[in-house]
């Protein structure tokens, strides 16, 4: 062997050819000079691989754009490097930052998000999940509400061995796999904020029978009522579905009263922007003829007009936590210390869809 030969460099990507198909492990590899084996360490960064190494596997990796199939990392290692969402749920909104909080921590981990929609209420809806678990071999599945509180899902995933954490409005199973939201919490606080205003006509706007935070949040709601010596009159608690037409739909029906409420508490934002449109087609205005708040503080919340008071419920922080909780000792670093703890308090935001009552 030439001392040229000894000392030579990776060779260069641009002179590279690779016949329009996927580079894969193998070039990279051949490219760097060491074994397939000593690459899978690097992607999976593996402290057992010298520095002078790993820079130079990596950078023939971002050279070529070589990119690892987690599926065949998953075979390779007898464990997938997939991580599942799997929910039904109304709100968009909350999807969306679920999925940004897990991203937030497996983003650069070599994990990778697969995201799994489903119907609770539908005939195949546990075989379609056993599908999609068995199918994926997912190294984890993070449940929100209200597939968190569906026993029988959970006792799929044990019988798959599948690792899961569950976020909801109580401890629901062990610590271990669980985010508690203390639902019950917030709408008590909703309740002592429009009673203070000097409220004593307040409704209620309700998720869905099937999510427990629904139940949850009106319990707490009436908790705080009472606390305040007020009651939820029956004529003023509305069922609705988390979503904006219904809480239109609630809010009309409030406002056709032949005393309608001078205020109202509604079990998300989606529904309070519903019911905020009922109240101006009824011709009265917001904050001064009727408060209005909500629950999670969507960046809906900083849109509507006038800015609508809410809870504070940080669900990309929980996504954050509950996919933390899942891969512990498979993520590089101590994660903050807010997102290794296993539960969050909502927060009141007051802003101008709350005022004093009218005389």
């Amino acid at each position: 062997m030439t001392n040229k030969t000894r000392g030579a460099k990776p060779a260069s990507a641009k002179i590279l050819q690779f016949d329009g198909r996927r580079p894969t492990i193998n070039d990279v590899a051949r490219l760097s000079r060491v074994s397939k084996k000593t690459v899978s360490r690097v992607i999976n960064q593996s402290p057992f691989v010298k520095e002078n190494t790993r820079e130079r596997v990596e950078a023939v990796i971002k050279e070529i754009g070589y990119t690892p199939d987690p599926m065949a990392r998953g075979l390779a290692s007898k464990r997938s490097f997939l991580v599942g969402l799997i929910y039904d749920q109304p709100n968009p909104q909350y999807v969306i930052d679920m999925q940004q909080g897990i991203l937030d921590v497996i983003r650069g981990s070599g994990f990778e998000l697969l995201v799994h929609p489903c119907r609770r209420q539908a005939p195949d809806f546990l075989p379609s999940v056993r599908h999609f678990v068995e199918r994926q071999k997912l190294a984890g599945v993070v449940l929100p509400p209200s597939l968190s509180e569906d026993d029988a899902l959970v006792d799929l995933l044990r019988e798959f061995d599948c690792p899961y954490v569950r976020i909801a409005s109580v401890l629901l199973d062990d610590a271990e796999h669980s985010i508690v939201t203390h639902d019950a919490e917030g709408a008590e606080q909703a309740a002592h904020h429009l009673a203070d205003l000097g409220h004593s006509r307040i409704a209620h706007v309700s998720g869905p029978d099937t999510f427990r935070s629904a139940h949850e949040r009106r319990a707490g709601f009436v908790k705080g009522l009472k606390s305040r010596k007020l009651k939820l009159e029956k004529g003023l608690d509305v069922k609705a579905a988390y979503t904006f037409l219904s809480g239109v739909e609630a809010g009309r029906k409030l406002m056709a009263l032949d005393q309608p409420p001078t205020a109202v508490f509604c079990g998300n934002d989606e529904m309070a922007a519903g019911v905020c449109q009922a109240v101006r087609e009824a011709g009265l205005e917001i904050g001064r003829d009727v408060s209005i708040v909500g629950y999670d503080d969507s960046p809906l919340a900083t849109r509507l007009w006038p800015p609508l008071t809410t809870l504070l419920l940080p669900i990309r922080l929980m996504g954050r936590m509950a996919s933390t909780r899942l891969l512990g000792d498979s993520l590089i670093g101590e994660p903050p210390i807010e997102e290794a703890l296993g539960e969050v308090h909502p927060k009141l935001v007051v802003r101008g869809s709350t005022a004093p009552a009218r005389a």
